[in-house]
């Protein structure tokens, strides 16, 4: 497999109608998929080595994202679902591997700036359900 660019990893909020808005101005993005593990041990355990029980730990996904702020569409919807402290559904593009779908809440919203630079602002999302996965 050939290397991919990262700005092709996409980031895209529900619009509430049945729809996808991209997220605006992304410079970086990070996509975290988590998996909690339930230690099964005990003192029968083979070489007294560690054992995990299957599929009891709780999954989990984290996104996050910076970049220059634009006051687009795409901003407002994640300032309203921040505010409401909702959970829309969001889609995660990440290119020769697949998409990831979802409820996600929005964790944290920075923005900032600096007086001779641009506006910039900083998101994280952190799963509110179940997240699923479509190979590309």
């Amino acid at each position: 497999m050939a290397a991919q660019r990262g700005r092709d990893i996409l980031l895209k909020i529900s619009d509430g109608a049945g729809g996808f808005t991209t997220v605006a101005g992304l410079r970086a993005r990070t996509i975290s998929l988590n998996a909690r593990t339930v230690d099964a041990t005990d003192s029968d355990s083979a070489g007294r080595w560690r054992e995990l029980l299957a599929g009891a730990g709780a999954k989990s996904a984290a996104v996050s994202g910076e970049g220059v702020f634009r006051d687009a569409a795409s901003d407002a919807l994640i300032r309203e679902a921040f505010f409401a402290q909702s959970a829309p559904v969001w889609r995660l593009v990440i290119p020769d591997f697949g998409t990831l779908e979802g409820p996600f809440q929005v964790a944290t919203l920075d923005y900032a700036g600096e007086h001779q630079g641009e506006a910039t602002y900083a998101v994280s999302l952190a799963s509110a359900g179940e997240i699923a996965f479509q190979a590309l």
